[in-house]
């Protein structure tokens, strides 16, 4: 059995759909052993509802270093799923090849600092951009500078909303967020 370790910042409905997915046995293979949170928010409460080990850290200049210390030798992934703090590069490097991210956006485009949720979507309307999507990306120190797992598009439209834009963008992330975690977990290939 794959260990997962998932940071959350937020409502944590990819949390959810992780679990969800496990449980449906389209991710094989895996559970989730810890979920880490850098603030108070309802993802905390849906790991504590599947009875799944939960902490706080609240998110400062220590929050790579007290993460280092909590997180289990036999972790095989740690997945960020709507985790909004920066992780220090050396606890990246550290885990190198272990660490998955997904981000609103077609990346590269639309990553790097202060690239995160809204934000992200304003900018793909400022920029009349033809196509939005998702991107499940291998963590490293650069801020979305990571290889790509897995990426989907769709077309924004010219009535489109940074709120419809964000709307696409989760049904994305719901179907090709477990798919990767799968594919990195296991050698799926896809």
């Amino acid at each position: 059995m794959k260990n997962i370790v998932i940071l959350v910042s937020g409502s944590g409905t990819n949390l959810q759909r992780i679990i969800d997915t496990i449980e449906s046995g389209e991710i094989q293979n895996a559970k989730v052993s810890l979920v880490v949170a850098d603030r108070e928010c309802f993802g905390l409460e849906r790991a504590k509802n599947h009875n799944i080990e939960n902490v706080l850290i609240p998110r400062g200049k220590n929050f790579s270093s007290e993460l280092s210390k909590i997180i289990p030798e036999n972790t095989d992934l740690i997945v960020l799923a709507g985790f909004l703090s920066i992780l220090k590069p050396e606890f990246c490097e550290n885990w190198g090849g272990k660490i998955i991210n997904i981000h609103p956006a077609l990346l590269p485009k639309f990553g790097g600092k202060g690239m995160w949720g809204h934000h992200v979507h304003h900018a793909v309307i400022e920029a009349k951009e033809k196509e939005s999507g998702a991107t499940v990306h291998f963590v490293t120190p650069g801020i979305d500078e990571g290889e790509a797992i897995l990426q989907k598009s769709f077309e924004v439209t010219e009535n489109d909303t940074p709120e419809t834009v964000a709307e696409k963008v989760h049904i994305i992330e719901y179907e090709i967020f477990p798919i990767a975690i799968n594919k990195v977990l296991n050698n799926v290939v896809i």
